[in-house]
C-alpha cells in the first residue's frame, strides 16, 4: 500500500467516498475538529488556489489517504506487508501503520507545512520536472546551474522522470542546461515551494520540536522510508529521518525496488490521484498495481483481492 503526497489532490475529490461511507466523512469530522476549521468545506468546495496552498493541501492529502484506508479496513481489505509514501504520504503510511495517531500527525503536519511554506519567501523558489534524461545527467545539469544559489534533483520519482527544485534562477538555468542535455521536456512546476531541496534544510531542523511532541511507537506494519529505501524502525528513528526528509531527495525508484525485493507482488495506491500508480508502472511493469480514489475502484480493489 502506497500514499500520495501533494499534487494529487484536487476540489471535489473523494465526495463519493465522503457519501457512501461514514468511515471517510468521520476522517474529515475528526481533522476538522483537531485543526478549528472545516476541512472538508475546502476539498469539496474550494476554492482550487485555498486547496493547493501547501498548509492546506498536506493535511487535506494526509486526511484523505487516511480516510480511504479507514474504508478499504471497514470493508474487509486485507492487511499489506508493506507500506510507503511519497513525501507528505509518508506520514499518511505511519498512521496507517500504527506508529503515530491521526490526531498527533495532523499536528505535526500543520507544523511541517507552515515551516515548508514561510522557509522561501514567496516567489524565491520553484520545482521544474525533468522529462527524458537519465538521473546521473540531471545531477550534472543541476551542479552547473547552480551557481551561488540552489538547484537540486529532490524526486527520482521513475526512470527517465526526475523533479528539480531550488532557486527561481538556479531552476530556471537548469531547465535550459537540460533541453540542450536532450530532456524530452522540462517544465516549471506549479508550486512556489521548492520541496526536499538544500532550502528547506532549516525548516527539516526546525521540525524537529513538533516531532519530539508527538507519540511515536514501532509500526505495526513495515514502512518503507522514501528518503533512502529503509525501513522505519523506532520512535528515535523515525523522528530522526522525518525531519531530513524535509530536504533530502525523494528516491521513489528505490523505494518501490525496496518493495519488490521484499517480495511485493501487487500495489495498491490508497488516495486520491492515480500519480503514485503511474510511476510504479513505469518503474517495473511485472507489479499488479490498482488505486482507490473513489467507490468504484475500491471496489474494483476489493473484488481483485478476494480473487488473487
Amino acid at each position: 500500500m502506497v500514499f500520495p503526497g501533494q499534487g494529487s489532490q484536487s476540489v471535489g475529490m473523494q465526495a463519493d467516498l465522503v457519501a457512501a461511507n461514514t468511515v471517510v466523512a468521520d476522517c474529515y469530522t475528526e481533522a476538522s475538529d483537531i485543526l478549528g476549521y472545516d476541512l472538508w468545506q475546502i476539498v469539496a468546495e474550494g476554492p482550487a488556489e485555498r486547496l493547493n496552498v501547501t498548509t492546506t493541501t498536506q493535511l487535506a492529502m494526509l486526511t484523505a489517504g487516511y480516510a480511504t484506508w479507514r474504508a478499504w479496513q471497514a470493508l474487509g481489505g486485507a492487511t499489506p506487508e508493506l507500506m510507503a509514501g511519497h513525501s507528505l504520504g509518508e506520514y499518511t503510511a505511519l498512521v496507517s501503520a500504527g506508529s503515530i495517531s491521526f490526531a498527533d500527525a495532523l499536528r505535526v503536519v500543520r507544523k511541517r507545512s507552515e515551516l515548508m511554506q514561510s522557509a522561501v519567501p514567496a516567489g524565491a523558489g520553484a520545482m521544474a520536472a525533468i522529462l527524458g534524461l537519465e538521473d546521473e545527467a540531471i545531477i550534472e545539469v543541476c551542479a552547473a546551474a547552480a551557481g551561488k544559489g540552489v538547484a537540486d534533483a529532490v524526486n527520482f520519482n521513475a526512470p527517465g522522470q526526475v523533479v528539480i527544485a531550488g532557486d527561481v534562477a538556479a531552476i530556471d538555468r537548469a531547465i535550459e542546461l537540460a533541453k540542450e542535455r536532450g530532456a524530452r521536456r522540462a517544465l516549471l512546476l506549479p508550486v512556489s515551494v521548492p520541496a526536499h531541496s538544500a532550502l528547506m534544510r532549516g525548516a527539516g531542523e526546525a521540525l524537529v520540536d513538533a516531532l519530539a511532541s508527538a507519540q511515536f511507537s514501532n509500526p505495526a506494519i513495515t514502512v518503507i522510508a522514501a528518503s533512502d529505501a529503509r525501513p522505519y524502525t523506532d520512535g528515535a528513528d523515525i523522528r530522526a529521518r522525518l525531519s531530513r526528509q524535509v530536504y533530502a531527495p525523494v528516491r521513489w525508484v528505490d523505494t518501490i525496488n525496496a518493495m519488490t525485493g521484499a517480495g511485493a507482488t501487487r500495489i495498491i495506491e490508497c488516495g486520491p490521484g492515480k500519480v503514485l500508480a503511474g510511476l510504479i508502472r513505469r518503474i517495473d511493469k511485472s507489479l499488479a498495481c490498482d488505486t482507490i480514489d473513489s467507490v468504484d475502484s475500491l471496489q474494483y480493489a476489493l473484488q481483485c483481492e478476494e480473487t488473487a
